[in-house]
């Protein structure tokens, strides 16, 4: 008896951009080493890197400034905080819900390359912008090679 499995393009695509999304995230953990578990749901974050500084990007719509929390500790950057589901409208009932909600933590082990005391973030149209500025240049000392 032969048995025909249907083909679903959208399937293997969907497949395909998880495997890459998991490259992706894998790839990003190597350079910031992102060691702390993570909350019940996580932001995504886009990394930036130029001359003088790395940029993270991380979305967190819908939520208020004085709701997320960014430290330092040691040579970790933690971004951390926890996005409600509020109801505008007590007789509202939602049908489906896909955003996420609840407590997120995100922590990325920060390369000896980076100025910590220079950190800076903004936020608005809820995107979250943290600005990782590099260290200044030491001059690097040349010592000529004599021959004898």
């Amino acid at each position: 008896m032969v048995h025909y499995i249907k083909w679903d393009p959208f399937r293997d695509l969907m497949a395909m951009q998880d495997r890459m999304t998991r490259l992706f995230d894998e790839s990003l953990n190597r350079v910031f080493k992102e060691d702390a578990p993570r909350g019940a749901w996580s932001p995504p974050v886009d990394v930036l890197e130029r001359d003088k500084e790395v940029i993270l990007k991380i979305d967190l719509p819908e939520m208020n400034q004085n709701e997320i929390e960014i430290h330092v500790e040691e040579n970790t950057l933690f971004i951390q905080g926890e996005r409600r589901l509020i109801k505008e409208d007590p007789d509202e009932r939602y049908i489906q819900i896909e955003r996420p909600y609840g407590n997120f933590r995100r922590a990325f082990n920060l390369p000896k390359a980076i100025d910590q005391e220079g950190i800076k973030a903004s936020y608005k149209d809820g995107v979250l912008r943290i600005i990782l500025p590099r260290k200044k240049e030491i001059a690097l000392k040349h010592i000529s090679v004599e021959t004898s």
